[in-house]
């Protein structure tokens, strides 16, 4: 079956501000998608609540299938919401790719198996040992996607994956992007401008003035609320 995520009625406040009403959204499997908007329209705030990281006022998101992590009834085992700063651990490359496997009991033999696999997947074979700190921008960034690549997310969040990136990162992080895509992980990428990871995006929505909008062609647009 594959996996579908669908917002109704979703609402968010900050105190008696509304950040926005979406009535409704529906993401399929294999999708991917551009949210765009200006800093601050909460964009940020809108991927937390779908990723499960954050309570909305009111409204709901669902995933479908439905399995959930059993200390939370909003996590979802197969979404994975990435940061725009990347967090790192203090340790070191290897010891941050494999918390996540570790953290789900896998087989230590599988686990620096599968390690291995997420760094040549990364290009950071040879940063194996750096402690993951010492990472400029772009190397945590293709850290973070190897954190993530190595769980097999079904669905995964990416918060302005090329924010303060040279022009070779942007290119690296976007061929990796492609790659994910092609193995069939859907992908809601967020930021405020195009470039070449946005223009991988089969669908592009627009946050703006509290409303979601589908851009479907260059004059036309689908209003979500």
């Amino acid at each position: 079956m594959g996996l579908e995520l669908k917002i109704d009625n979703l609402v968010k406040r900050f105190g008696t501000r509304e950040i926005f009403r979406i009535e409704q959204l529906h993401v399929q499997e294999g999708q991917s998608l551009h949210l765009k908007g200006e800093n601050g329209v909460g964009k940020t705030t809108l991927m937390k609540i779908m990723a499960g990281l954050e309570k909305p006022c009111s409204g709901n998101v669902s995933v479908t299938p439905n399995h959930r992590r059993w200390w939370s009834d909003r996590l979802h085992p197969d979404v994975i919401y990435l940061h725009q700063t990347p967090y790192v651990f203090m340790s070191n490359v290897v010891d941050n790719v494999a918390y996540g496997l570790k953290l789900r009991k896998g087989n230590r033999h599988d686990v620096k198996n599968k390690v291995q696999q997420a760094l040549a997947w990364a290009r950071l074979e040879h940063l194996a040992e750096q402690p993951a700190y010492s990472l400029s921008g772009g190397e945590r960034q293709r850290l973070a996607l190897a954190r993530a690549w190595i769980l097999a997310p079904r669905l995964l969040f990416l918060d302005e994956p090329t924010a303060n990136l040279d022009r070779r990162s942007v290119s690296t992080v976007a061929e990796l992007v492609g790659q994910l895509l092609e193995q069939g992980t859907t992908i809601m990428v967020s930021s405020h401008q195009s470039n070449t990871v946005t223009e991988l995006c089969n669908r592009h929505l627009q946050l703006e003035d509290g409303a979601l909008h589908e851009v479907e062609s260059l004059t036309q647009v689908k209003r979500y609320a």
